[in-house]
């Protein structure tokens, strides 16, 4: 299983992912090759059983085919031994709920031009795919705290929230303490989109989120505004990096209407945060290209 993080873009924007195709051996291909690529379902389906046995809800699931495209077959000329297979990804309208896999395997060839390597792995891609946004990513949770409706204290928390992409400006998490693998999780997904700034300096930014709930029958409410900040500081030690902070303040009430028969109530507070660092040399080379 290979990750692969994909920019998300809207419309008929697309993300283009490079995947290579080897030719193996110890001496250099001397000759053209046409390399057919296709699915490969039976290999997710032995995975999934293997990994999350009865645990069907969080079996990989194969990426939709409108999501992605790609040319069946890579051609290998001859001095190469390694070609590039471009794989257009529109994610527009995925659901992340669900963990989504791009199968493939190189495939015999009809003509009997090539022969795929069958050492394990070694003619097989199962590309996890992420796509990201500017907002996505594992925010900590540690400063944001679940109560009983009622109560005050003993505040339940969790290490952390990853926030998946819902579009261009909107991720989404589960509220309170559901984890990614909850069998219930979707019941439970918060959509929060990012409005344009309302303040900007050299190095912070301050907006307001719109958060909604995607199941109104847990009875999501917010019990304040919620904003966020974002701001840069570079590094003290090494002057390339930068770390680029993202804090959102959040207060909200919903109920757990599946752990029991009875709902029950919480109340939320606190904020989310999230670092990523950034090589800003890398940036500039872009800038200048």
């Amino acid at each position: 299983m290979s990750r692969i993080n994909v920019r998300y873009r809207s419309g008929n924007e697309k993300t283009t992912f490079q995947l290579p195709i080897i030719v193996s051996g110890s001496t250099t291909n001397e000759r053209n090759i046409t390399v057919h690529v296709g699915l490969d379902t039976d290999t997710l389906k032995v995975l999934n059983q293997e990994r999350f046995n009865n645990r069907t809800d969080l079996y990989y699931q194969v990426l939709p085919k409108k999501f992605y495209s790609h040319s069946e077959t890579v051609q290998i000329n001859a001095g190469q031994d390694v070609a590039l297979m471009p794989i257009d990804f529109s994610m527009e309208g995925i659901d992340l709920s669900d963990k989504w896999v791009l199968p493939l395997t190189i495939e015999e060839s009809p003509d009997g031009n090539y022969t795929p390597n069958y050492r394990k792995h070694y003619r097989k891609a199962l590309l996890r795919v992420m796509p990201f946004n500017d907002y996505s990513g594992n925010y900590s949770a540690t400063a944001m705290n679940i109560y009983f409706a009622d109560s005050s204290n003993d505040p339940l928390v969790v290490d952390n929230r990853r926030a998946h992409v819902v579009d261009e400006n909107t991720v989404f998490f589960y509220a309170g303490t559901k984890e990614d693998n909850a069998i219930d999780r979707e019941t439970y997904k918060i959509n929060v989109k990012f409005e344009e700034p309302s303040e900007v300096t050299e190095t912070k930014k301050k907006g307001n989120l719109t958060i909604t709930a995607a199941n109104s029958s847990i009875n999501f409410q917010l019990t304040e505004h919620p904003t966020y900040e974002i701001w840069d500081e570079m590094d003290t030690n090494q002057p390339y990096l930068m770390h680029r902070y993202y804090v959102l303040y959040i207060k909200y009430t919903y109920d757990d209407i599946t752990t029991s028969n009875v709902p029950t109530s919480y109340r939320a507070e606190g904020s989310l945060t999230m670092e990523r660092k950034i090589n800003i040399t890398c940036l500039l080379y872009t800038s200048d290209a």
